[in-house]
């Protein structure tokens, strides 16, 4: 039987907070609360990486690890988010045209 019909108690739709889902995402990654982890395989690499952290403000730990592989992959996507594209809006018929010839957008360069 359906708790719709149910004449007791209605449970309600529990929230998303009281359940573990991050709806706020106040932190973020590369902050002093979450710095990077990172792992590389020489000094020198390990100069280079904390130059490029610093040029971008991100805070990172780095290991140098001569065994282990090069792993560079949570700077990557920090550094690398993608940028939303914008287009400039194009005149509708009637409003003035964009060359500057005081005619309607429909008379002049549609």
């Amino acid at each position: 039987m359906s708790k719709f019909f149910y004449k007791g108690r209605i449970e309600k739709k529990p929230k998303h907070e009281s359940f573990g889902f991050n709806t706020k995402r106040a932190v973020k990654p590369g902050s002093a609360e979450l710095p990077l982890k990172l792992t590389v395989t020489s000094e020198q690499r390990k100069q280079e990486l904390a130059s490029v952290a610093a040029e971008h403000q991100l805070v990172v730990n780095i290991t140098v690890d001569d065994t282990a592989e090069e792993n560079i992959q949570e700077l990557d996507v920090v550094i690398s988010k993608p940028i939303t594209a914008t287009f400039d809006k194009k005149p509708n018929r009637n409003d003035p045209c964009s060359c500057g010839s005081g005619k309607k957008y429909k008379k002049c360069c549609a």
